[in-house]
């Protein structure tokens, strides 16, 4: 007898595993780590054309090359970092995206060197809390909001790249800023515990 299919939100079919594992036990979780979230937005950065789930699999390999998505380690890569990068066909092989992310791990140590800390400037946004939204089907389910778009134009007012308010808003998505799990999904009412426990 075989288990019935999980009526979890529609992106994240049970006949795709990997997808299907991020979005039960990743996506919508509240993340305060600030080199985690920094990692978040790289990677959200690193899809921009593409599909999520060609970032799900390249994305140990991209830790692995990228040096664990160490800030301070990025911070310092030059042009022989970029040409071993850009020969590494287990990851995202866009000079451009590579850039920008060598030049926001730099925005990034600015900011934590300033006494700014990225968890902090990111939540400040929230109060601190996940909006929790009641969304019944995807397409409720906006594209960016105004809120992406503030965030989005103050950071690229300090520099960073790859983070227009789509972005922003599939990162604010990913790391629980939001619950955009959709309300009959069984990781709605566990993401919002999670939200309203801090």
């Amino acid at each position: 007898m075989t288990n019935p299919p999980i009526l979890r939100c529609p992106w994240a079919p049970d006949d795709n595993p990997l997808y299907a594992d991020y979005h039960d036990t990743e996506w919508g979780v509240p993340e305060y780590d600030a080199r985690a979230l920094w990692e978040k937005l790289i990677l959200d950065g690193m899809q921009a054309g593409l599909a999520w789930i060609t970032i799900l699999g390249k994305r140990e390999t991209m830790r692995e090359a990228f040096d664990g998505f160490d800030p301070e380690i990025i911070a310092r890569y030059g042009e022989a970092d970029i040409a071993r990068l850009m020969g590494n066909p287990g990851i995202i092989r866009s000079g451009a995206k590579i850039r920008a992310a060598i030049g926001n791990a730099q925005i990034y140590l600015t900011m934590r060197d300033n006494g700014e800390d990225f968890a902090d400037y990111l939540w400040a946004y929230m109060g601190g809390k996940p909006l929790q939204n009641t969304f019944m089907s995807m397409s409720d389910v906006p594209a960016k909001t105004p809120l992406s778009e503030d965030i989005a134009k103050d950071l690229k007012k300090r520099g960073f790249k790859f983070c227009g308010p789509v972005i922003v808003y599939a990162f604010m998505q990913a790391v629980g800023m939001v619950n955009d799990h959709l309300v009959d999904c069984p990781c709605h009412a566990p993401v919002k515990a999670m939200g309203e426990s801090r």
